[in-house]
C-alpha cells in the first residue's frame, strides 16, 4: 500500500511511490537548438535515486537519454525486450559518436559559448549503460522495483517495441 505519483517530464514518465522511483522511457530531444538544449535541463530528481527504467522501444526519443542518466549516477536495471536491447545498443552508440563529433566540431569552429564543449554523453557512458539492460520476454510480468511490476505487450511499432503496462500498488497504467 502507499501513495504513488505519476510525473510526465519531457520524454520521460516518472513513477514515484513511498521510497521507490521508476522511469518509463528516457527520451532524448532532437531537432532545433531550443529542443536539444532541453536535454541539459535538470531532471527534477537525482538520477541515482531511480530504482529502474522501463523502455518501450529503441527510438532515440524513448531510450536516448539512458547514457546521460548513467553519467549522472543511475545504476539500476533497464527493463526492455531483447530486440529493443539489440537496437538500443546500436542507436546509443551512434548517438554518442555523433555527440562527440558535434562537440569536437563546435570546439574547432568556435560555435559554442563553452571553452571546451562536451557531449551530453560519450561512448564510455554507453558502455556503462549496456550491462544495466535486463531483457524480458514479451507479455511476461516482471518485478521492476518494490511495489512496481511491468508487463511488456508487443506494440508493433518497430522491432521489439512494447506498450508497457505498469502496476503500482495494485493500480495499473498502460503507456
Amino acid at each position: 500500500s502507499g501513495t504513488a505519483a505519476f510525473i510526465r517530464q519531457d520524454g520521460k514518465f516518472l513513477i514515484r511511490t513511498d521510497g521507490t522511483q521508476v522511469l518509463v522511457d528516457a527520451g532524448l530531444f532532437q531537432g532545433v537548438k531550443s529542443l536539444r538544449r532541453r536535454n541539459w535541463d535538470p531532471l527534477g530528481f537525482p538520477a541515482p535515486a531511480l530504482d529502474a527504467v522501463v523502455v518501450s522501444h529503441a527510438h532515440l526519443d524513448h531510450c536516448g537519454y539512458l547514457p546521460a542518466l548513467v553519467r549522472q549516477g543511475f545504476n539500476g536495471r533497464i527493463v526492455l525486450t531483447g530486440d529493443t536491447a539489440a537496437l538500443a545498443e546500436i542507436v546509443l552508440r551512434d548517438s554518442a559518436k555523433l555527440q562527440e563529433e558535434d562537440a569536437r566540431y563546435a570546439a574547432g569552429r568556435g560555435f559554442s559559448k563553452h571553452r571546451r564543449p562536451k557531449p551530453l554523453y560519450d561512448l564510455d557512458d554507453v558502455e556503462r549503460t549496456l550491462p544495466l539492460f535486463t531483457v524480458v520476454d514479451f507479455d511476461t510480468e516482471v518485478a521492476v522495483a518494490a511495489g512496481i511490476s511491468a508487463r511488456l505487450p508487443t506494440a508493433g511499432h518497430i522491432l521489439g517495441s512494447t506498450s508497457p503496462v505498469v502496476t503500482v500498488n495494485g493500480a495499473t497504467m498502460a503507456f
